[in-house]
């Protein structure tokens, strides 16, 4: 893994933050229809691509036949992902021309376009839905991604990504380097231009762009991609192509005291295949429908979406369990109450998803998590490895359970503690007690209490003779007079 700078300082950068991004990344090929065409609603209209900027400044390389097209649809759970040949027209289309947008909105930031591995708030005007989730603040880094994470932290390539191609790029290493980015309102573009390697500067300028549209789709445009994306080397920065996301789960540290630790959980990842990556080509990736959508109970346990979506009372919400919201879906108690899968009556039960797609065919998150320290579990473990290693695995998980054993711990460190203070209290007022008895007594032998202990304690003492004494007749003198049970007194004494 590799570490980015953050530029702005709001919100405050985590340090203490462990990343687990290990996850089974599963692809296959839809089965059924294909998916209905979906109207693309680029973010720029109208372009011509004969301005410069466009798409005929570049020259495809000879010997392609110009009458090939590359169409694939895969599924992702989350998305449905097709990519475009450089001769297919929809590749043109999707391409976003910047230098035709309103040059007011079209803003280049001045220090990332001057560093290396940066990385830099930016605020949306429209919410973008990512996964499921509604952001209003993306960030931005100079390695050709897009961080789309809550909790800030320095290794931002781990996970929480919209990646249209993430490689140890370096602005700073060629004055024609930039990164700009254009909201209109209804999308916004990040642009990485004329950027190069910073480990491998005679590859070449590389030109490509990621779209965020208000409706969830993501696009990804490449203009300009002079080798083949497998050749680049990841030794010293990873080299991804696709999506991320993950939930964040808090755990105390017992052995320090008001400190938390924020780990965070890769659930899902979209990995596009990089040798479909080429000049000119695109990716469109459509969001599918997810249990946050729904909004009642009776929608939701009857979805049939590919997850086993449950309802939470407690919290109004719909969730497979694994998502953003994991830590209150789990600290709320919601796995339990999702067993039953029963609505209260008089539960609305028509809603129309906000996704006018096709349903796809069922399936089930698969991810991977590994023990560490705590010893945690997960009863969803699969067989498969992980699909990489670029980052330290810390996880603290438990199914039915995540950053909910802090709190039976501490229900039962209650208990233990209340326990030990009641016991304390006890043998202190035993304790006073005996010392009040024993001052009494000392205070006052003829007592009751003086007498009961006296004559129930065995003697040993030896008989006693008292000699009248020669001056003072309140005096005797006292010597033994041999073993015997009791005493004898003078009568003087």
């Amino acid at each position: 893994g590799v570490f980015y700078e953050v530029v702005q300082s709001f919100p405050h950068v985590e340090d203490n933050v462990l990343v687990d991004s290990h996850v089974n990344s599963h692809r296959w090929r839809r089965h059924s229809e294909s998916l209905k065409s979906v109207d693309t609603n680029r973010a720029s209209m109208g372009q011509d691509s004969t301005e410069p900027g466009g798409f005929t400044d570049l020259l495809l390389e000879e010997g392609h036949d110009n009458t090939t097209q590359t169409e694939e649809d895969t599924d992702h759970n989350y998305y449905t992902s097709r990519t475009y040949g450089p001769y297919d027209s929809t590749s043109r289309d999707l391409w976003v021309n910047i230098d035709q947008m309103e040059k007011d909105k079209v803003k280049i930031h001045g220090i990332l376009s001057n560093t290396h591995r940066q990385a830099a708030r930016v605020n949306l005007s429209f919410d973008f839905p990512f996964y499921g989730h509604f952001l209003r603040e993306i960030t931005v880094a100079t390695g050709g991604f897009i961080y789309t994470g809550e909790v800030v932290h320095r290794m931002l390539t781990a996970t929480q990504y919209i990646a249209p191609l993430m490689a140890n790029f370096d602005p700073s290493v060629s004055r024609n380097s930039t990164v700009r980015y254009f909201d209109n309102g209804t999308a916004l573009v990040v642009q990485w231009d004329h950027v190069h390697l910073q480990d491998n500067y005679n590859l070449g300028s590389f030109t490509f762009q990621a779209t965020l549209l208000n409706d969830g789709r993501i696009i990804f445009g490449y203009k300009e991609i002079p080798v083949a994306v497998t050749q680049i080397s990841s030794t010293n920065h990873p080299v991804k192509v696709g999506l991320s996301d993950a939930f964040v789960v808090v755990h105390r540290i017992q052995q320090i005291p008001n400190v938390r630790r924020r780990t965070i959980y890769e659930y899902h990842r979209v990995e596009l295949q990089m040798s479909k990556i080429t000049n000119l080509s695109a990716v469109e990736m459509i969001p599918l429908p997810t249990c946050l959508q729904f909004t009642s109970c009776g929608p939701c346990v009857t979805a049939q979406i590919g997850f086993n979506c449950s309802w939470c009372s407690k919290l109004q919400r719909c969730s497979s369990g694994f998502d953003r919201h994991r830590q209150d879906w789990v600290d709320s108690g919601c796995p339990e109450e999702s067993k039953d899968k029963i609505c209260e009556k008089n539960t609305d039960t028509t809603e129309t998803p906000p996704y006018s797609i096709t349903t796809p065919m069922p399936t089930s998150t698969k991810f991977r998590v590994l023990t560490t320290t705590k010893g945690s579990t997960t009863s969803h473990l699969p067989t498969s490895l992980p699909t990489e290693d670029d980052t330290k695995i810390a996880l603290h998980l438990k199914d039915n359970g995540a950053s909910t054993d802090d709190s039976a711990a501490e229900k039962k460190g209650g208990t233990l503690h209340a326990g030990l203070i009641v016991g304390i209290l006890v043998l202190v007022l035993i304790v006073a007690a005996a010392i009040l008895v024993t001052v009494y007594m000392y205070h006052h032998p003829t007592s009751a209490a003086s007498l009961f202990f006296i004559e129930r304690r065995p003697s040993r003492w030896p008989a006693m003779k008292f000699r009248r004494g020669s001056g003072h007749p309140a005096y005797a003198e006292v010597e033994p007079v041999g073993e015997k049970e009791g005493f004898i007194v003078s009568e003087q004494c």
